[in-house]
């Protein structure tokens, strides 16, 4: 299918809003509109593109994501068919690219080392050898080999057991260097989104297809279903007695379509699936559902989606209009995948505790947002709706990946703290992009907006946050901004563009600073870091430097089949 791009020129005066910056990717289609499938195949059978459950041949055990965090080692897991055992194979030059169906992370060798004995981890996706597998049938499995090295992938000592940790070997016979692949049921979605237009941006939902063929245990879903309907395929329920009904570790089909609603649809605490098998939320294959909540007046209890459970995995839905924030999270260890959040009256997405009574023990803590956008939320008074937020009372450990921020009336992440409450846990956002913060697609602003992309503290309370391989282009105010956080910051390869005033402002704290790049078309205000600056870093202290014609021309975006965010300037993909 024909893809559209508007792009904008980054040459232009700074303060010219963002509303023709374009996304796109490529949607695979069959004649009649259909998304194209995996074709189903054995587990001895050539292996090709696709999601697969890897299992190790000397032990019967499955691979396994240890969790969200980046650079963790794999590991022996016993095979409970959860998204951290599943991964997705994608075709690239050598061999194949291998993403977590979980994490989003890519595996990979440490440090690309050419050496026996190294951890084989879950990175984030470089495209460096270290990151290229070819697989060679051997017998009825296969060896997955990293040519770079020319290395196996094995257990270490050859172990069988569970939590034997993965690494790289020596490739011969041996039966922990052989490896089972089995179709999991679907690969990564593709998400085309479109950006453009002189007054307004219309965004294109994400066409998802990762959600696997229909089984007979799940709840289906629809904007003309019922509450006392079955719930099957052909007599569908409404999204709220599906939450009701649906057990730990079961799925729920949303047809496409929009549902309308005038209350917070709520997944209750205590609904919860496990470690091992999240409650699944899912878009039908090939369709988008979009809630609505435009019913709803403008007012703090008036949110959209309310996930206050635990270990949901929520994937490709469209939140759009709630009277506060699109999806509200306060639970813990969920994924929220190729979400979008968009005309929202607060922030699109928020992590905070549910109840002003919830200990900080139960702050929502290790959630991960993945691979999703949200853009165009605005409140009344023109200060508190951004992008993305985790503030005020979020707990540790909480990942955004892969994710764009674009033309919210406040900031485009929002970490802020306060005295009342205290520190916040530390929240990672990497290999994400925030543009046109401040302004709205249509060229609306408000005075009071802060219009940051990337507002990281509030009133002097330290919390060491991480920030890494991100970009923020044409905000209104400051593009990454310490926001009076003392904490020690990491932040690594990050670029900033034409901010309205600094591109980097670090007025104080503690911040560890490390080949950051900071650019101006023209004009520019000088920045200010103040911490741990050496100098693998190019800031802007009145003219460029020479890393930034990298980063000149049109911004365009999209995302990638499995996932991964990829950002053009010029028309060439940038990887800060």
């Amino acid at each position: 299918m024909g893809v559209q791009v508007n792009p904008v020129e980054a040459g232009r005066a700074r303060g010219a809003r963002t509303a023709g910056v374009a996304a796109a990717a490529t949607v695979v289609t069959l004649a009649g509109g259909l998304l194209l499938w995996p074709s189903a195949q054995p587990a001895n059978a050539a292996v090709g593109a696709g999601t697969y459950t890897v299992t190790n041949g000397g032990s019967g055990l499955c691979l396994g994501s240890p969790g969200a965090a980046a650079d963790a080692q794999l590991q022996l897991q016993a095979c409970t068919g959860a998204d951290g055992q599943k991964w997705a194979l994608t075709s690239v030059s050598g061999g194949f690219r291998i993403t977590s169906v979980s994490t989003g992370l890519c595996v990979g060798v440490a440090g690309a080392a050419t050496s026996a004995g190294k951890a084989i981890q879950q990175q984030s996706c470089s495209g460096g050898a270290g990151q290229v597998w070819s697989l060679t049938e051997s017998g009825s499995n296969h060896r997955v080999v990293n040519p770079n090295a020319d290395k196996c992938m094995n257990t270490k000592d050859n172990a069988t057991t569970a939590g034997a940790a993965v690494q790289t070997n020596s490739c011969d016979s041996a039966a922990s260097k052989q490896w089972g692949f089995t179709p999991a049921g679907g690969g990564q979605p593709t998400t085309t989104t479109t950006s453009g237009g002189s007054t307004t941006t219309t965004t294109k939902p994400p066409v998802t297809t990762t959600t696997p063929p229909p089984s007979g245990s799940a709840i289906y879903a629809s904007p003309s279903g019922t509450d006392g309907a079955a719930g099957t395929e052909a007599a569908p329920t409404t999204l709220t007695s599906a939450i009701s009904r649906v057990a730990s570790g079961g799925t729920i089909y949303l047809r496409g379509g929009t549902y309308r609603f005038s209350s917070t649809v709520s997944i209750p605490q205590g609904g919860n699936g496990t470690a091992s098998k999240r409650t699944q939320l899912f878009a039908y294959s090939g369709e988008t559902p979009v809630l609505n909540f435009s019913a709803q007046s403008e007012d703090p209890a008036n949110r959209g989606l309310a996930l206050n459970a635990s270990y949901w995995h929520v994937r490709g839905i469209v939140v759009e209009r709630a009277g506060d924030n699109g999806i509200f999270i306060s639970g813990s260890n969920n994924v929220v995948e190729r979400t979008v959040t968009r005309f929202n009256r607060d922030s699109g997405l928020q992590l905070s505790r549910e109840l002003s009574s919830t200990p900080k023990d139960q702050w929502p803590a290790n959630n991960l947002i993945l691979s999703s956008e949200s853009h165009d939320n605005a409140d009344s008074d023109g200060e508190d709706a951004d992008g993305f937020a985790a503030k005020l009372t979020s707990g540790p450990g909480n990942v955004f990946r892969y994710t764009v921020s674009h033309n919210n009336i406040d900031d485009g992440w929002d970490l802020y703290t306060k005295t009342d409450t205290g520190p916040i846990g530390a929240v990672t956002i990497e290999d994400s992009l925030a543009y046109g913060n401040g302004t709205l697609s249509d060229g609306s602003q408000a005075g009071n907006g802060d219009r940051n992309g990337f507002k990281l503290g509030g009133e002097d309370i330290a919390v060491n946050h991480v920030v890494q391989r991100t970009i923020a282009y044409d905000n209104g105010k400051h593009g990454f901004t310490y926001n009076r956080n003392l904490g020690k910051i990491t932040m690594s390869n990050n670029v900033s563009v034409d901010s309205t005033e600094r591109n980097f402002n670090f007025d104080g704290g503690t911040s560890v600073f490390r080949n950051n790049v900071s650019c101006y078309s023209s004009g520019g205000t000088k920045d200010k870091t103040i911490g741990d600056v050496d100098s693998s870093n190019q800031f802007w202290s009145g003219s460029n430097g020479s890393k930034c014609s990298a980063y000149s021309g049109k911004l365009t975006w999209s995302f990638a089949s499995d996932g991964r965010l990829v950002v053009s300037f010029g028309g060439k993909v940038v990887n800060p």
